[in-house]
């Protein structure tokens, strides 16, 4: 093989060494900055990881909001309408959070209690995120099938 070929050939070859690289660290930031949007019963059933991050979606229980005195620490629970979920948020939370309005927190489960990293409240009272709206509308059509069954095993 001439030179010329060689150094062509070796050209070449780095190039799709650098092209594979620059794939392989584009991959692996991308899915570092995934997160899978949830429900408070599909989180409950451990269809999340175990360290998993993840967005948690669904409505803020009324009556389930507390702030911890002296700090910006809030306690409050996610509900989707079959399961709650309690979350722990230890930032300023947005001016449009309210209890009983739609929410979406990114965060990870830790002894049971979602920590929430981020939290998005909805931006006026008609507006429920798809996401979230589909989400609870499959959980209750779930939940309503499994209902009659067990309704009609129990009357035997």
């Amino acid at each position: 093989m001439n030179p010329v070929r060689r150094r062509r050939l070796l050209w070449v070859l780095l190039l799709v060494a650098a092209a594979a690289i620059a794939t392989t660290l584009v991959v692996f930031a991308l899915q570092r900055n995934v997160a899978y949007l949830y429900t408070p019963a599909e989180v409950l059933r451990g269809e999340t990881g175990e360290r998993a991050r993840f967005r948690l979606g669904g409505m803020v229980e009324k009556g389930s909001f507390e702030r911890t005195p002296g700090s910006l620490e809030v306690h409050f629970k996610v509900t989707d309408g079959d399961a709650l979920l309690p979350v722990v948020y230890n930032r300023i939370l947005p001016d449009l959070f309210r209890e009983g309005q739609a929410v979406v927190a990114t965060g990870t489960m830790k002894n049971g209690v979602f920590v929430a990293e981020d939290v998005l409240a909805k931006h006026d009272e008609n507006y429920m995120p798809k996401e979230v709206a589909d989400k609870m509308g499959m959980a209750h059509k779930k939940h309503d099938v499994q209902a009659p069954a067990a309704a009609s095993t129990e009357t035997r």
